[in-house]
């Protein structure tokens, strides 16, 4: 039995310990940051525009499943991108089986009587999904560039001419524009997210691209050229991040990648917990199938030994949640192994360990937001240890199967295309499925998370109280706000007992 008390202390502090080196990934990024801010010399983008000696033929591209929401919006915002009509063409590649086909149908007929070069490319069956629809609609497009968004964006019109003109060198493959939110406001949650995604471009891709380090393409709000995509194997759908991965295998064959912090580009985060754990299932899942499929051969590559490092660090980020979960789930038998060591000893290392881990990481967002110029101090950022608790098996999961399945059904992040709750039931009903099965599995490990709490106080080591009150606190947090969203769902199905309630 001690044997086995020792194997799970020693994976509780590995785990922590891969934590710990995640948060000092984020120092170094971090430094970095601060010195590109100082220093001109590492200036991603220049402030003029390099000369367009022509005008070559683009391509836009809208992926599309079901997105009855937002479908009408993003096709009128690809139709006044300024440029010139005869050397553009918009793809709406729409692999619906609902209303968004009616919808699609009509916006099309409406810009095609204004002359509008747009039309739509429909399959008979979703093979492939995105990657699938990607690959459809190359293979009858002319644009030598191809500028590819997703349902929930909206490019303001002047994006090509903001975009286009950076591919100036020929080994230029891809530029990436910077997500902003339209929604940001609309709740903790997306106020959250906000905080989080913002530095994956403003600092992760500006330093990376500075440094010559690889980045990657996010699947939306940004142009390719055509034949980095055609000599670097085309989409494939073996992962279910095709983006990240065409990314890869594209700098491992050459190309270069900019990446525009000036360029914004409008989108939607998802409102509720159910659609934001969705997105980050896919996230996670895809991130380790292209580290299983890229790692070898970019470990393998006479590229520099920095580009390798940085990675294997990005690639891998996502077995943070395979770590959290660990730390969930050994705490109770480590706490039990170690009673015999005295409060202060453990203080002494434990706590150290998990201010490198945890703190480091509240650190980053925290200063990040700060020198952005927030108006107001992001509180909503102290949930994020908590909520990262609480979605960790869920998130660990995905990442197990992306260990050992490739592809794999790519569920999309719903869209509401809207910020009045009161519209929002589609979205809500539609997360009801998944919200029911992260309870099944957290409910009874927030019950087992309890057993820390309940030991801690019988041993009186107060000072270990907030740190082990920690971890139910999380899988609180995440069934709370799943409970709340299925009953906003139930209300939403039976209008009147929601009359009632209010009543």
């Amino acid at each position: 039995m001690d044997k086995f008390f020792f194997i799970l202390t020693v994976a509780h502090f590995m785990s922590m310990g891969g934590i710990a080196l995640y948060g000092v990934h984020r120092l170094w990024l971090l430094t970095c940051w601060h010195r590109h801010g100082q220093n001109k010399r590492f200036m991603v983008n220049p402030p003029e525009l390099p000369p367009m000696t022509r005008i070559p033929r683009v391509t836009v591209q809208v992926p599309l499943y079901n997105e009855p929401m937002v479908a009408a919006r993003i096709i009128d915002a690809v139709a006044v991108l300024a440029w010139p009509r005869e050397k553009l063409d918009i793809q709406i590649l729409d692999d619906s089986t609902d209303q968004t086909r009616e919808i699609v149908q009509q916006r099309i007929d409406y810009w095609v009587s204004r002359k509008i070069p747009i039309s739509a490319i429909t399959r008979r069956s979703r093979t492939g999904y995105k990657a699938g629809a990607l690959k459809n609609g190359m293979a009858v497009c002319k644009g030598e560039f191809i500028a590819l968004f997703d349902a929930d964006f909206i490019p303001d019109p002047d994006f090509l001419e903001k975009t286009i003109p950076w591919f100036n060198h020929s080994n230029i493959g891809m530029v990436q524009a910077r997500w902003t939110f339209l929604n940001k406001g609309y709740s903790w949650l997306t106020r959250l997210q906000a905080l989080l995604l913002t530095p994956h471009f403003r600092i992760e891709h500006q330093i990376r691209s500075a440094r010559g380090l690889f980045f990657n393409f996010n699947g939306t709000a940004g142009v390719w050229r055509r034949r980095a995509i055609e000599t670097s194997g085309g989409w494939q759908d073996d992962t279910v991040t095709e983006d990240l991965d065409l990314s890869y295998r594209a700098q491992m064959a050459g190309w270069k990648f900019t990446y525009l912090d000036q360029v914004e580009v409008l989108s939607e985060l998802p409102v509720t917990l159910a659609d934001f754990r969705t997105q980050q299932e896919r996230w996670a899942k895809g991130s380790i199938q292209t580290a299983r499929k890229i790692l070898p051969r970019l470990i393998a590559s006479p590229l520099p030994l920095a580009v390798k490092i940085e990675g294997v660090a990005h690639l891998m980020t996502n077995l943070c949640w395979v770590f959290g979960f660990i730390l969930t789930v050994t705490l109770y038998p480590v706490l039990i192994y170690r009673m015999h060591i005295g409060i202060y000893q453990v203080i002494w290392f434990d706590l150290p360990l998990f201010c490198i881990s945890t703190g480091a990481i509240l650190i980053y967002y925290l200063i990040h937001g700060l020198r952005s110029g927030k108006k107001r101090f992001p509180w909503s950022l102290f949930v994020l240890p908590a909520l990262s608790i609480g979605l960790a098996p869920c998130l660990a999961l995905s990442v197990l199967k992306g260990m050992c399945q490739k592809g794999g059904v790519f569920d999309r992040t719903p869209k509401s295309g809207v910020s009045d709750l009161r519209k929002l039931k589609p979205a809500l009903q539609g997360s009801q499925p998944r919200s029911i099965r992260a309870l099944m599995l957290n409910l009874p490990i927030m019950l087992y998370s309890l057993l820390p709490l309940w030991l801690t106080w019988h041993q009186e080591t107060w000072a270990a109280l907030p740190l082990v009150f920690v971890f139910p606190l999380g899988f609180m947090v995440v069934i709370g706000t799943d409970l709340h969203g299925l009953m906003q769902g139930y209300l939403s199905r039976h209008p009147w007992m929601n009359k009632r309630l209010n009543s």
